[in-house]
């Protein structure tokens, strides 16, 4: 089968070029377009892969190391305990590998000066965030999702003694706490989008994740009970925990409250970045 040839047409009387046809059809972009574009950068992208890899082996390594400390400990009383909050402490500290992937997939383009190309190949700036959002958040959700649900089994097998979790339990700590993960570092990629830089970003993620509680550890003056408090309950470890109902108060965010609150925070933020977006030059 021979290939269609460009085609010359006659240059009309006065044009300083003959027209030019393509042989490749022009189709108007949509949200696949970039979709497609997006999943093509963050898979190809060699960081893209090591921080994942790094975060699953946080979380399945810490997880699993804890279940076996516990399982082999002489004075465990496991008769009442949920065996799935022990993956609480690898999915913490994993959590810093998802909040950098979120910061880097916007930022890092701005870095590079790659924004540029992409805002030429799609012009419309809302479509590109939301491209982004979408193929991050999924990415991020089914690989928290695998890496949780594996230590939650393994977990739940290693600890004969715990109690079986429920069916609740066992949505809240894996499906629930996925989400909630996703969610920060969606986050953080909105929070790179507004920034424009890494180091930047990444500095503020991480101090909204640490800097709560950490400041409110050091508050030891009686008027600064009620802050300290609010700092123990809405801080994002504690919120984590409430996800194993292990919170550090009794008071707070309970159930699914954490998921509403982050949600909410990151629907805001998406808002502002996108006006920022559509007001800055690239």
């Amino acid at each position: 089968m021979s290939t269609p040839q460009p085609t010359m047409q006659q240059a009309a009387p006065g044009a300083p070029y003959a027209g030019y046809t393509s042989p490749i059809p022009v189709v108007r972009t949509h949200l696949g377009h970039a979709l497609a574009s997006e999943w093509t950068k963050i898979k190809s992208v060699r960081s893209t892969m090591w921080t994942l890899g790094v975060f699953v082996l946080l979380v399945v390594g810490i997880g699993l190391l804890a279940g076996a400390l516990v399982a082999n400990s002489s004075e465990a009383e496991l008769g009442g305990e949920n065996p799935l909050s022990l993956g609480f402490f690898g999915l913490l500290l994993g959590s810093m590998c998802i909040i950098t992937l979120g910061v880097l997939t916007t930022a890092s383009e701005y870095g590079t000066g790659m924004i540029r190309t992409t805002m030429t190949a799609c012009p419309t700036r809302g479509r590109v965030l939301a491209a982004k959002a979408i193929v991050f958040f999924s990415v991020a959700f089914v690989v928290t999702l695998v890496a949780v649900g594996f230590v939650a089994f393994a977990q739940v097998g290693m600890l004969s003694d715990a109690r079986e979790p429920s069916g609740a339990e066992w949505l809240k700590g894996t499906v629930g706490i996925s989400l909630y993960i996703a969610l920060l570092g969606l986050l953080s990629l909105v929070v790179g989008s507004i920034v424009r830089h890494s180091a930047g970003a990444i500095t503020i993620m991480i101090a909204t994740v640490l800097a709560p509680l950490v400041i409110a550890m050091f508050m030891f003056a009686s008027s600064l009970e009620d802050l300290r408090q609010a700092l123990f309950e809405y801080s994002i470890p504690n919120q984590l925990s409430v996800f194993y109902a292990n919170s550090l108060s009794e008071s707070g965010p309970s159930g699914w409250d954490p998921l509403w609150i982050m949600l909410g925070v990151t629907a805001a933020a998406f808002v502002g970045a996108y006006a920022l977006l559509e007001k800055r030059d690239v």
